[in-house]
């Protein structure tokens, strides 16, 4: 156990070494990183969708790499907005990691983008403690997930520095609790903004983008309350995580699989698909 602890550490501390390093690369080319994180099925595609179309409009460099452990099924759906969207397959590793993201900006991310938003693979466990590199850090959830979220997952929520809720036109008819949400977020991240959505209705479209262009033009962003208290690991921004929360950190993926771990390369994880 000690073992897998330490291995743990290890493969979060390099990350948060190269994901310092992304994020001065990319914010000196005047490139911000927004990353989304949600369960699967929370409406984070449709409403990244309807998110990049608006960016067009306004004429904002705007690029899009989204992460599944199959299918390409997203990487089509946002490239119907007409901007450079890129495709990851993992392969089955339940997160990105800064390295990675690295690899796959590499030769492909236009020069002049102003935003970059990753949608990240669809849990809230794993990807809770990795940083990307990015300046927004961004948790969303579906009225039909259920108000108890944010307490089954603090470390994602506790980590967010703005939190979208989507599907809010069927909010009723699934009885969502929209005080009660709000209370369990304050609970676990106190102060953060929460935004209500709908992709399908258009409420609250826009909010995401000037959310990012803000963080992008050095606006204040949340700090939150467990960064602020946690900074073993610091990532040298506005939320900086230490990596030993004592959350959901049991379920990381190194393991003592015949004395290694796979944190190093990821040869499994390919790109399949380029969209322009």
């Amino acid at each position: 156990m000690c073992r897998v602890v330490d291995l743990r550490q290890a493969v979060l501390a390099k990350n948060d070494v190269a994901a310092q390093v992304l994020r001065t690369e990319l914010t000196a080319r005047g490139t911000t990183v927004v990353n989304l994180l949600s369960s699967p099925g929370s409406g984070k595609t449709a409403l990244l969708e309807r998110e990049l179309l608006l960016a067009r409009e306004r004429g904002v460099a705007v690029a899009a790499l989204t992460a599944d452990l199959a299918t390409e099924n997203d990487a089509v759906r946002l490239a119907r907005s007409g901007v450079p969207v890129k495709q990851v397959l993992t392969d089955g590793l339940c997160h990105l990691e800064a390295a990675m993201l690295g690899r796959h900006l590499d030769g492909w991310l236009p020069e002049d983008t102003r935003l970059l938003f990753v949608e990240n693979v669809g849990n809230l466990v794993c990807p809770a403690g990795y940083d990307l590199g990015e300046s927004l850090r961004v948790v969303l959830a579906s009225v039909t997930e259920g108000e108890d979220k944010p307490l089954k997952y603090p470390t994602a929520f506790g980590l967010a520095q703005l939190v979208v809720v989507t599907k809010t036109d069927i909010a009723r008819a699934v009885e969502f609790d929209e005080a009660a949400f709000r209370a369990n977020v304050e609970q676990v991240n106190p102060g953060v903004e929460v935004v209500l959505t709908s992709a399908r209705a258009g409420d609250g479209l826009g909010v995401l983008l000037d959310r990012a262009l803000a963080a992008g033009s050095g606006a204040g962003t949340h700090t939150p309350v467990m960064a602020r208290q946690q900074h073993g690991h610091g990532h040298g921004h506005e939320h900086d995580h230490d990596h030993d929360h004592g959350h959901e950190r049991d379920h990381d993926h190194v393991h003592d699989e015949g004395g290694h771990d796979h944190e190093h390369e990821h040869p499994h994880v390919h790109t399949v698909a380029q969209t322009r």
